[in-house]
């Protein structure tokens, strides 16, 4: 009920009565900067929520032209506004402060103490928080001084044509092919030239994949994307809660028309045969790719279903907003497992490459291992100071293609590190922290010697698996919600929120 008195608050305020050209905000645009700040925070499932209730996805702002972070950028202007204001009397005189400016105070209140405090001759002044000020907040480094090799734009190829925020990429598993999937209700299938990339490089247009719902609306958010094994097939997930598959091509061969609600996460198996997809009303789905139909739908969840991934060919887990994870498989009615004991949401699940241990991540601040034959958790991996927000296994150990390298984790979170964690001891080898704002996505390079990591702060990091070293950066112009490499292992791409992907060549 709050959510819906304030997406609805009458839109106009004079700045003051001398002022004949008050400055307004509709209440449409304050619901759409609200809505940005979740989608960039990462609350997916809030941001979805909040635009269906503000209904928002039905404005034509467009979002292309707000830059990330406006809504912040907006509050602290008026901060500082609010501060200045009360250092002035009313009769425009300099009104000494000496209490510290508080949100939580009214201007009267802030100025009356102040006048108080000056009164009180060798009073002191309390302590407490200043004020955020844009100007003051130091901006993310561009270096990293003496560690890292710096890339310039000049040797990154930037990809343009996105209208919206880039949230999601991935390469074909067998050619330099690039899915992005952005807000713009489209996804893009690019075709990189090989060689050294370089803002000189010249890219073919891409193929552009339109989404639109069954009334012929545009679906807002492509959320999630994935290649089929051998790179023939490319699924997408969307808001409107239809999962499509697409030829290399470009052509819409199955609409998979089931849930009810945004599609969050959505994977092949290893075969190509079944799709997976987890959505917000609270299901999964196994599709038979070839013929789009249900498989099988699994309702054990009792909140949104925020990810899967497949155990095998036929089996998978789930994770939700309810804190459950069920391992589940295909021709049987009942899950084959329930693991509990997480303390808040579940954001992500990754089996290993052999499917013996599942990984999670949750909003409680820890990330778990589990195994089918535990009651229990195997290890509490307990060392982030705030959420974890994605995990990745490498591509090492049993059932890898590297079986002789040492198998590690990394997870990623809102306090702006990655962790490596060794998964036989539960121990974190290292701390890799020179990120300054919250990392959304890790990747692991395919000989699992490198990782990738992307942030809020808009670097792109390489960082070494053995030494925890950061040997490569790049600086973008906007936040990065995905990074992902290419099969060779010689190409990264990130996908910023200034509407671009970039490509980087990485040849260690």
């Amino acid at each position: 009920a709050e959510r819906r008195r304030f997406a609805h608050t009458p839109s106009r305020a004079p700045v003051g009565a001398s002022d004949r050209r008050s400055m307004s905000i509709s209440s449409d645009e304050l619901n759409f900067l609200v809505y940005r700040y979740l989608h960039e925070s990462g609350f997916r499932h809030s941001a979805f929520t909040f635009g269906c209730e503000s209904m928002v996805t039905k404005s034509n702002i467009n979002g292309g032209k707000i830059p990330p972070g406006q809504l912040v950028n907006i509050i602290q202007k008026g901060i500082m506004y609010a501060n200045l204001e009360r250092s002035v009397a009313e009769d425009g005189a300099d009104l000494p402060s000496t209490e510290p400016f508080s949100l939580l105070r009214s201007g009267a209140d802030s100025k009356a103490a102040d006048a108080g405090a000056s009164d009180a001759k060798g009073g002191r002044a309390g302590s407490g928080p200043t004020p955020m000020d844009a100007s003051d907040t130091p901006a993310a480094s561009s270096t990293v001084k003496g560690e890292a090799q710096q890339t310039p734009d000049e040797q990154v190829t930037t990809l343009t044509g996105h209208t919206s925020e880039v949230f999601i990429c991935a390469w074909s598993p067998t050619a330099l092919q690039l899915a992005s999937g952005s807000g713009d209700s489209t996804a893009r299938v690019w075709k990189v030239p090989d060689g050294p990339c370089g803002s000189q490089i010249q890219v073919p247009d891409p193929l552009v994949l339109h989404h639109f719902s069954k009334d012929k609306e545009k679906s807002k958010d492509v959320t999630t994307l994935d290649w089929n094994h051998d790179g023939t097939a490319l699924a997408t997930g969307s808001y409107d809660g239809q999962a499509r598959i697409w030829s290399a091509s470009g052509k819409l061969t199955q609409t998979l028309v089931k849930h009810n609600g945004p599609i969050f996460s959505l994977k092949w198996n290893s075969s190509g045969q079944y799709l997976l997809s987890g959505s917000v009303d609270k299901t999964a789905i196994i599709w038979d790719a070839a013929t789009g139909t249900v498989k099988q739908q699994f309702a054990f969840h009792k909140e949104p279903t925020l990810d899967v991934d497949w155990r095998d060919a036929d089996s998978f887990a789930s994770c939700s907003t309810d804190r459950m994870i069920y391992v589940c498989k295909l021709g049987q009615s009942n899950y084959l497992k329930c693991f509990t004991g997480h303390s808040d949401e579940v954001n992500a699940i990754k089996w290993d490459p052999s499917g013996t241990l599942l990984a999670s991540c949750s909003d409680d601040y820890t990330a778990k291992l589990w195994s089918m034959s535990s009651a229990s958790f195997v290890h509490n991996l307990r060392e982030h100071s705030k959420e974890i927000y994605t995990i990745k296994w490498s591509p090492t150990g049993p059932g890898s293609k590297n079986p002789s390298a040492n198998l590690v984790l990394a997870s990623a979170s809102f306090d702006s590190t990655i962790r490596i964690w060794d998964p036989t001891t539960g121990q974190c080898r290292h701390v890799l922290d020179k990120h300054s704002d919250p990392v959304y996505s890790v990747a692991f390079s395919s000989n699992g010697q490198y990782l990738a990591s992307g942030s809020f702060d808009r670097c792109l990091h390489i960082w070494s698996v053995k030494d925890g070293s950061l040997v490569k950066t790049y600086r973008g112009q906007g936040g990065i919600f995905e990074v992902c490499w290419n099969a060779e292992g010689t190409k990264v791409a990130a996908c910023f929120s200034n509407n671009t992907v970039s490509v980087m060549d990485v040849r260690m």
